[in-house]
C-alpha cells in the first residue's frame, strides 16, 4: 500500500495551524497598511485644508483692505462709507478668526450658525458659490477659440453676427 495518498494525520493540524497563523499575519499587515494609508491621507488632507484656509484668509484680508480704501475715498459720514467700513471690519475679523481657529472648530461654528440662521446661511452659501465661480472663471486659462461680443454685436475677431 502506498502512503502517498494518505497524508500523515499528525502533519495536517500543523499545516492548518501554520495557514491560520500566516492568514492572521497577513490580516494584521493589511490592517497596518490601511491604517498608514488612512493616516497619510488624513495628514495630506489636513495640510491641504490648512493651505486653503490660509489662502482664503489672505483673500478676505485683501478684500477688507480694498473696502477700507474705498470707504476712505467716499464722503465722510455717508451711508456708503459706513457700510463699506463695517463690511471691511467684518471681513478683517473673519479673516483673523479663520487664521486662529482649527478646521474642526470652524466646522462646528458654521454648523451652529447654519442651525440658528438657515436662511442667512443658505443665502451666504449661494453668494460664496457665485463669487467662487466668478473667481475660478476669471483666474482660469482663457480658451483662445472663445469669442466675446462687444457692445455693437461683433466679435473680437471682427466677425459680424
Amino acid at each position: 500500500m502506498s502512503t502517498h495518498n494518505n497524508p500523515d494525520p499528525t502533519s495536517s493540524p500543523s499545516a492548518a495551524s501554520q495557514a491560520k497563523q500566516k492568514a492572521s499575519e497577513l490580516t494584521e499587515d493589511a490592517k497596518t497598511a490601511a491604517r498608514d494609508v488612512a493616516q497619510n491621507a488624513a495628514s495630506a488632507a489636513k495640510e491641504q485644508a490648512g493651505t486653503a484656509k490660509s489662502s482664503v484668509a489672505d483673500e478676505m484680508s485683501g478684500v477688507a483692505s480694498a473696502l477700507r480704501t474705498a470707504a476712505e475715498e467716499m464722503r465722510s459720514g455717508s451711508p456708503q462709507e459706513r457700510t463699506f467700513g463695517q463690511i471691511a471690519e467684518g471681513l478683517a475679523d473673519a479673516s483673523e478668526a479663520m487664521r486662529n481657529k482649527d478646521l474642526s472648530e470652524m466646522v462646528q461654528d458654521v454648523s451652529a450658525f447654519a442651525r440658528k440662521n438657515p436662511l442667512v446661511f443658505l443665502g451666504g452659501a449661494a453668494l460664496i458659490g457665485f463669487a467662487a465661480t466668478r473667481f475660478a472663471k476669471a483666474s482660469g486659462p482663457q480658451d483662445p477659440h472663445t469669442t466675446t461680443f462687444d457692445t455693437i454685436g461683433t466679435t473680437q475677431h471682427g466677425d459680424v453676427s
